[in-house]
């Protein structure tokens, strides 16, 4: 056999780690996929304490992230003909920094679908979109604390939240905020209704019909096996709304 001499043999193991850097940069590039499809299976489409539906919710989405950005679109839909009403279609986006805190704007969208709709009609005056603006603290890893303040800044608010699509009135910048606390099997929230509408006036909330509480509860995650290499993560939350003394124990699987 013939031997190599040591700069050949030198030469070869170069081109050889090369190689196989290159690969694993390939791969890990191949896996870093920036586009994220997922679909929630819920038992009852509860937000914020709110009731949606009344129904079980079938909820996808998609998004797309890089450079700190994540765009994407999520719904909602019920799965009954009762309710064909409370559908729910929103876009959204948001920007991370240093994954410590996030900004998003939400065009939330509640369609329609027992009337005709114009999912185009962006008019302050008559447009069923409402406009969001959030800001989270979204916690570190010695303190999983997560902080969320959101605001409605555009659009419906409280005059067409709701399947009431009659009343009118001016915007009134609904704010919310929660608090999430995350333990080592469970996690914690609470979510507060920052608006107190003039009752006077006939103005009704987004999320309450006074400052308070509006979301309190506590969920849960366990995967479910169903075979060695695959499982569905089973989700629980058993939730609250103090303000309108009620009460919902949700179960549903995130894919």
């Amino acid at each position: 056999m013939k031997r190599l001499s040591i700069p050949t043999s030198i030469l070869l193991l170069l081109m050889l780690t090369i190689n196989c850097n290159t690969f694993a940069q390939s791969e890990t590039i191949t896996k870093e996929n920036p586009i994220s499809l997922n679909v929630d299976l819920m038992s009852r489409y509860i937000w914020r304490g709110q009731d949606f539906g009344a129904s079980p919710s079938i909820q996808p989405g998609i998004s797309y992230s890089n450079w700190g950005f994540t765009l994407g679109a999520w719904g909602a839909y019920t799965i009954n003909n009762v309710n064909s009403s409370v559908q729910e279609v929103d876009l959204f986006l948001s920007y991370n920094i240093n994954d410590m805190f996030s900004v998003t704007v939400t065009d939330y969208f509640f369609p329609n679908e027992a009337v005709d709709y114009n999912y185009f009609d962006y008019k302050n005056e008559s447009t069923g979109h409402i406009f969001e603006g959030s800001v989270t603290f979204n916690g570190t890893e010695k303190l999983p604390l997560s902080i969320m303040l959101a605001s409605n800044f555009y659009g419906a608010d409280a005059r067409e939240a709701t399947t009431d699509t009659t009343s009118v009135g001016a915007i009134q910048y609904s704010t919310y905020a929660e608090l999430g606390y995350t333990f080592k099997y469970f996690d914690i929230f609470m979510g507060l209704n920052l608006t107190s509408p003039d009752k006077d006036k006939g103005e009704t909330g987004f999320y309450g019909d006074s400052f308070g509480v509006v979301n309190l509860g506590i969920s849960a995650t366990k995967e479910i096996k169903i075979t060695e290499k695959f499982g569905l993560p089973l989700y629980i939350a058993l939730i609250t709304n103090p303000q309108k003394e009620k009460i919902y124990f949700v179960a549903g699987f995130k894919f």
